[in-house]
């Protein structure tokens, strides 16, 4: 009777150590694959940073050449000139010559 006993708790401990095994395993699977989604996700963004940056600074280096332009364009001397050269408008009495 001591025997079946002894061999009842060695079934029962196996089966409660493989339970405990694949519970464990399925617990570190499962972390392990939500890490590494979110590391990736993570890298992305740096990614997407990294470009949005440069994007931003190209952006506001163009503002700033429109912020001269804006400028300028207060100007009327300069308004007439800039029409005269871009549209070839002309004052009375002057003639245009288109050179290339």
């Amino acid at each position: 009777m001591a025997k079946m006993r002894n061999t009842k708790n060695k079934k029962s401990n196996k089966c409660r150590s493989f339970l405990f095994c694949s519970f464990s395993v399925i617990v570190i699977s499962v972390t392990t694959y939500t890490t590494l989604k979110y590391w990736l996700e993570i890298c992305d963004k740096y990614k997407e940073n990294k470009e949005l940056s440069i994007k931003l600074k190209k952006l506001k280096k163009k503002e700033a050449a429109l912020k001269v332009d804006v400028n300028k364009m207060q100007d009327s001397d300069y308004i007439a000139r800039y029409a005269r050269e871009k549209y070839l408008y002309s004052k009375d009495g002057e003639f245009i010559l288109n050179i290339k």
